[in-house]
This record gives structure tokens, C-alpha cells and sequence, in this order.
């Protein structure tokens, strides 16, 4: 998960609201029927809801780059070196893969990536073991590990 995206998705949907609500406490709410209030307010709880549950939803999606790398990639395998952990995050552990990377149609290379191993992973990724990978074919460092 891509905390920082979400973070900033948020932060940006919060201020919106904030904006919107001003208008309507501000503006909109003098205009309005009588005896409509708690609907105007129960609908601006839904919106926001809504709001927030899509932009969570797109904030979460995969970067570009990598939506491209899936699409664009060349397919190969890499085996599984070293791993060095570096901090604890939220969602499991980063931590720093040395790999010996074979992309069908060229020599096996090394690789090194940092790569946040999530606890369902942990067992997949040790040092030894063997990992799809995608690659991008114009620029060999650019690795995407598929567990």
C-alpha cells in the first residue's frame, strides 16, 4: 500500500469537504425548504463517504510506472541472494534484496531493489528461493518482483 498516497488523497478530499461544507453552511443552507436539514446533512455524510472510499480506492491502485511495467515487461526469474532488512513499516518489513535476475533472450545479471516484504510474503522471499520478476527491456535496473 502506498501510505503516502493515501495520506495525500485524504488530506485532499478533507479540505474539499471542508470547502463545500462553508458553501453550504455559508450560502446554501439559507435557501433551502424548511424541515429538509437532517437529509441535507445526511446526504453531505454520504458524499463524503463516498468520496473518500473511490479516492482510497484510486490511491491504492498501482503507479503508472508499474501499471506499465506489467503491460511492457519482459517475464524472468531471480533467485534470491541476500536480504537485508532496513525498518518495520505498517504493512510488514522493507528491506534490501540482492538477486541474481535471468530474463529470457540475455545473460544472467545481478540486481539489487528494496522491496517492502508483507508477512504473507515472508516465507517466499528468502534468501535462496526463486521469484518472477518483470523487466523492464529499456532499462535492465528497473525490476518489479511478482511473489
Amino acid at each position: 500500500m502506498n501510505h503516502r498516497r493515501v495520506v495525500h488523497t485524504v488530506c485532499f478530499i478533507a479540505v474539499g469537504y471542508l470547502i463545500v461544507l462553508a458553501v453550504w453552511l455559508g450560502w446554501l443552507v439559507e435557501h433551502t425548504p424548511p424541515g429538509t436539514l437532517p437529509y441535507q446533512i445526511g446526504g453531505l455524510l454520504a458524499a463524503f463517504g463516498s468520496v473518500l472510499g473511490f479516492g482510497m480506492a484510486w490511491a491504492n491502485r498501482p503507479t503508472r510506472a508499474e501499471r506499465k511495467l506489467e503491460k511492457h515487461g519482459l517475464e524472468g526469474w531471480a533467485r534470491i541472494d541476500k536480504v537485508t532488512p532496513l525498518r518495520r513499516t505498517v504493512d510488514g518489513e522493507l528491506a534490501k534484496l540482492a538477486l541474481r535476475l535471468t530474463v529470457p533472450g540475455s545473460d544472467s545479471y545481478s540486481g539489487r531493489i528494496e522491496y517492502e516484504i508483507r508477512p504473507e510474503f515472508k516465507d517466499k522471499i528468502t534468501p535462496g528461493s526463486t521469484v518472477t520478476v518483470m523487466v523492464d527491456p529499456k532499462n535492465r535496473d528497473r525490476i518489479m518482483l511478482c511473489p
